[in-house]
Parts: structure tokens; C-alpha cells; sequence
């Protein structure tokens, strides 16, 4: 399912800005941020994905 490997991608890209933003840089914490609303919207693309899945069968 390609919803589901876009979302995969998405939170490996944020793993480095995770460790900076923990460490106290600002930046990262606001790249973090904007990352986690992608990813919380493609969170809900796998989710509608599933449903239509399942209403086709």
C-alpha cells in the first residue's frame, strides 16, 4: 500500500530533527512540528485507504 510507505518515509526523515530538537534547538522543534502534521495527515490517508479496502470486499 503506497499510503502506508509514503508514511514510513515521512517518519525516518524526522528522526535527526528529533534528536536536535531534544537537545534544545529550536529549529528542529519547528521543523519536527511541521513534519508531525504531514504525518498525521498521512496517517488518516492509510486510514481511508483501509476503509475503502474493506468496503470493497
Amino acid at each position: 500500500m503506497q499510503e502506508y510507505e509514503d508514511l514510513k518515509v515521512l517518519v525516518a526523515e524526522i528522526e535527526a530533527d528529533i534528536s536536535k530538537a531534544e537537545g534544545g534547538n529550536k529549529a528542529a522543534g519547528t521543523r519536527v512540528r511541521k513534519q508531525m502534521q504531514k504525518i498525521k495527515q498521512a496517517s488518516q490517508d492509510v486510514r481511508n485507504r483501509v476503509l475503502e479496502i474493506r468496503s470493497a470486499q
